[in-house]
């Protein structure tokens, strides 16, 4: 009820200064200082990424070899028979020895959960865990189980169809290390990227992500966990109370909690974690809707604590305020064009040339971090990039804005529900990985 009454505050809040804003200020120019402010802040995390790079080079980090801590590598698994054994084949190629795997069967209605025991019977360092079938649901109730039978200093979290290359542990551990750092996210990389158009558009999707990400790392700012790939202190999850039960996003509301209590999260773009991409638009669909209202009630159900922490660092809470905008967005982009809409109707003078500046701008916006992304992190040659980065910008018109705006009215009118919408895995034909992208 909490974050209902503050989503609701802030979309009447949007509204009241939307009428002011068109009615009271020269629009043109108050979007024009708009564009300038995220091009300040692209800008600053452009220069803060150069600049670590440069200081990196030029002082290559000590790593300390004995930094070795036992790890715990969970992967949940609810009807997933398809993938689980060849997962668990990938996972045992680590070339770090200090780990043990435990294998959990989240209540699945086929046979993962045979498999699993068998598995666990042929190696003897492989844990399993059969839930209820009455067991609380999701993926954080999941790895709260699991934690209880865990020995790991650390958790490293996969999703049942990851593949990873055998220095995974190792290229990781030396980002885990500092007293401050709580967490580390690898890269995610889609392993089908060539099976259609979605898969595509995902993998792109993903290595914008990454360009962010490394943003966010550069300037220490909110880096966020993605769910598949990530190594957590224990020390950590024990400060925040392990994963909240109540969320259908456990990474991101981890992220959220870990920042709040002063723990640092960094990103490591050079280790890469595979994962397949979703083949068809209604379960795609199923997925994103679930990534947007989980991140959007995170920062609902924290929003006090994130204004007000002690802990938290200033630059990491100006970073989140600033990601914040990328849910205000849609929904200050669609009630822009309905009051230039009912203006024309009613032959009002309107600002619909102001509107249409500030849309091709943030669709420049996005392309121009699609076109660095996809050279950077996907190496596509000039023209193939332009293609791809078009696309992938029409994709996340279509896509991710009306889920936005639909999300924030469910919130606002209707009950929170655990809806969870399982990715289907074991579908597409994937290649395993031979060297990180």
């Amino acid at each position: 009820m909490r974050g209902r009454i503050v989503l609701l505050t802030i979309i009447v809040s949007l509204l009241v200064f939307l009428f002011i804003f068109q009615n009271f200020v020269n629009t043109f120019w108050a979007s024009i200082t708009m564009m300038i402010f995220m091009v300040l802040y692209c800008a600053y995390m452009y220069i803060a990424t150069k600049h670590q790079a440069r200081k990196l080079k030029k002082n290559p980090p000590i790593i300390n070899e004995n930094f070795r801590p036992f790890i715990s590598i969970m992967i949940p698994a609810h009807n997933e028979e398809n993938v689980i054994r060849k997962t668990v084949e990938n996972i045992q190629t680590l070339d770090y020895e200090k780990y043990e795997l435990i294998l959990i069967d989240d209540r699945s209605d086929d046979n993962t959960a045979d498999v699993i025991k068998e598995i666990a019977e042929n190696n003897p360092n492989i844990k399993y865990l059969i839930r209820e079938k009455n067991a609380f649901p999701g993926k954080s109730a999941v790895l709260n189980d699991a934690l209880e039978i865990a020995d790991g200093e650390a958790i490293l979290v996969f999703d049942a169809d990851a593949r990873i290359n055998p220095d995974f542990i190792t290229k990781l551990l030396p980002k885990l290390e500092p007293t401050d750092v709580g967490a580390v996210q690898a890269r995610k990389v889609i392993s089908n990227r060539n099976d259609n158009f979605l898969t595509r558009c995902q993998d792109n999707e993903m290595a914008l992500d990454t360009h962010f990400q490394v943003g966010r790392d550069a300037v220490k700012g909110a880096v966020e966990l993605r769910g598949n790939g990530e190594l957590i202190k224990r020390i950590a999850l024990n400060d925040i109370g392990g994963w909240n039960n109540y969320t259908i996003t456990d990474d991101l509301d981890m992220s959220t909690r870990m920042q709040i209590k002063g723990w640092d999260i960094r990103f490591c773009p050079d280790v890469c974690v595979y994962e397949e991409g979703i083949l068809k638009c209604l379960p795609l669909l199923r997925q994103r809707r679930r990534w947007i209202e989980g991140s959007i009630r995170r920062y609902l159900e924290n929003f006090w604590s994130v204004l007000f922490s002690k802990d938290m660092s200033l630059r990491a809470s100006l970073d989140m305020m600033a990601y914040i905008f990328e849910f205000i967005l849609p929904f200050w982009f669609f009630s822009e064009i309905g009051f230039q809409i009912f203006r024309y109707i009613k032959y009002d003078e309107n600002q619909i040339l102001s509107s249409l500046i500030v849309s091709v701008f943030l669709f420049i916006f996005f392309l121009t971090g699609l076109i660095y992304s996809l050279r950077k992190y996907n190496g596509l040659k000039p023209l193939e990039n332009l293609k791809q980065s078009l696309e992938t910008c029409i994709y996340f018109l279509v896509l991710w804005f009306p889920i936005v705006v639909f999300i924030v009215f469910k919130i606002i009118f209707k009950e929170k529900t655990m809806d969870w919408g399982k990715t289907v895995h074991g579908q597409a034909k994937v290649q395993e990985p031979t060297l990180a992208k």
